[in-house]
């Protein structure tokens, strides 16, 4: 499996903008075990997104897909900028089956 943490800070009070584009973009991707998107408590621009992948791959892939496409090009406007970035190897636990 492969995994990305990441930050992504949105412009200043467009983060549930951002949010709901992000989660409309991103059903039915194949190879997604698992893409929650979290508002960070202590930053109300701030955001974490946890995704868990088949593969490198497979997460590859999901860029090139037309909804995730029109996801990030209504959303780039809203971002601004983004914080730390991290790639793991997800082993299991509750909800990734």
């Amino acid at each position: 499996m492969y995994g990305i943490i990441g930050k992504m800070l949105a412009q200043p009070g467009q983060r549930d903008q951002l949010i709901n584009i992000l989660l409309a973009g991103t059903q039915d991707m194949p190879g997604c075990k698992s893409y929650i998107i979290s508002k960070d408590l202590s930053d109300k621009n701030a955001l974490w997104i946890n995704e868990v992948w088949e593969s490198k791959e497979s997460h590859a892939a999901s860029l090139k897909l037309e909804s995730v496409q029109q996801a990030i090009s209504k959303g780039k406007p809203l971002i601004a900028g983004f914080g730390e970035r991290y790639e793991t190897e997800p082993v299991g636990g509750h909800g990734l089956g």
